[in-house]
């Protein structure tokens, strides 16, 4: 077995997560506790996780969580779902089960880092890069480009993590049709859909159009539950989740079934969490406009489409590397620099750093990042 490279982005949230006074950079909403969720729930709901089982759960998921997490697409069906113990999960299965030695696979960049080791530890893999100056979109003709004769999976992820691009709608009907032509799978991470301003539009669920495509979702991003780590992929080929399935069974079995209650009530009660969560979106976002506004010497600042998550730029003469070790060890901001997101494929914008805007109670955090800036140029 193929040992994975060390996951950057976890070990450096490893060190400093709960450690920082300030976390800046997070890429989940707000989150929610237990007894206000339960206050959501119906007498019946509540009757149900009170009086449970703490036995174990049905490896595809609970039918009726796997029926609501159904309804929240256009065409899926109880048994087009299949649960995981969180998103990660979801993405080894997957990569796993499509791909082996002999494949070919292409990933967006910059990714989530598993998107892209995954693949690479088992086949060959192809970095296609979004394009800053185009909005961070995707060339479609760069995907054409890359497609050999056993190309297997393309891997996608709109709302972008950490540029918070959505992909204009053209072009992800061209990725559909040009994926359909020649039978490649479509892996789309879409853990941020729902999650954003006021008038974010959203990509449709690539599972809703393409027989091939892979819906990969979680409670922890766009509802603000990692603590659940509930996920799941939706996908109309029974093949590819039956195999998926019996992957599962050398990793979480089952999920949790105090989760699977939990997650069954917030998916029930998602229009009133998603729009709290995009509510603390629009009133931390102008607050970043504000702070790069008064530094345009020092920061890029280009608005996200989506997500709670930004990828501004840092001009510096330090370097980004420099500039968010000094912030987390002197005044304890966490920022999350683009150095993390490096690929070994193509190369990666090295100049930037991720911020999170999901969360309560910025002002703080903001307010520690600007004194820090203004004793730098003092000093300086």
């Amino acid at each position: 077995m193929t040992i994975l490279p060390d996951f950057r982005l976890e070990t450096h949230f490893s060190k400093w997560e709960f450690k920082a006074r300030y976390h800046m950079t997070a890429s989940d909403a707000e989150s929610i506790r237990l007894r206000d969720l339960l206050a959501l729930a119906s007498d019946q709901e509540r009757e149900e996780f009170d009086a449970m089982s703490l036995g174990y759960t049905e490896t595809y998921g609970a039918p009726d969580l796997r029926e609501v997490i159904a309804s929240t697409y256009a065409t899926q069906k109880a048994s087009d779902i299949l649960c995981f113990a969180g998103a990660s999960e979801g993405i080894f299965a997957a990569n796993n089960v499509i791909l082996d030695k002999d494949s070919h696979a292409i990933v967006v960049t910059p990714n989530y880092q598993s998107h892209e080791t995954l693949p690479v530890a088992i086949c060959t893999a192809t970095g296609v890069p979004l394009d800053p100056d185009d909005s961070w979109s995707l060339n479609i003709d760069r995907i054409a480009a890359a497609i050999r004769p056993n190309t297997c999976l393309v891997t996608i992820n709109f709302p972008h993590n950490p540029t918070g691009a959505i992909l204009p709608l053209d072009r992800y009907m061209a990725l559909i049709d040009l994926c359909r032509a020649r039978g490649i799978y479509i892996l789309h991470d879409e853990i941020f859909n729902g999650l954003g301003p006021t008038g974010t539009q959203h990509l449709p669920f690539v599972a809703d159009l393409y027989e091939r495509g892979l819906s990969l979702n979680v409670m922890s991003k766009s509802y603000g539950m990692p603590g659940l780590r509930i996920g799941w992929i939706a996908c109309k080929d029974a093949a590819i989740l039956s195999k998926m399935e019996r992957m599962k069974h050398y990793l979480s079995i089952c999920n949790s079934g105090p989760s699977e209650r939990l997650a069954k009530i917030a998916l029930t009660n998602r229009h009133t969490l998603l729009a709290r969560n995009c509510a603390i979106v629009d009133e931390n976002l102008p607050k970043w406009d504000a702070f790069f506004a008064r530094h345009p010497d020092l920061f890029d600042w280009r608005r996200p489409d989506g997500s709670c998550m930004a990828f501004p730029r840092y001009k510096g003469a330090d370097g980004v590397e420099a500039f968010a070790a000094s912030l987390v060890e002197e005044s304890g901001v966490l920022l999350l620099p683009g150095t993390i997101y490096a690929s070994q494929l193509c190369p990666t914008p090295k100049d930037r750093f991720r911020i999170g805007f999901g969360r309560s109670g910025l002002d703080e955090g903001l307010a520690a990042l600007e004194a820090h800036v203004m004793r730098n140029r003092r000093a300086g």
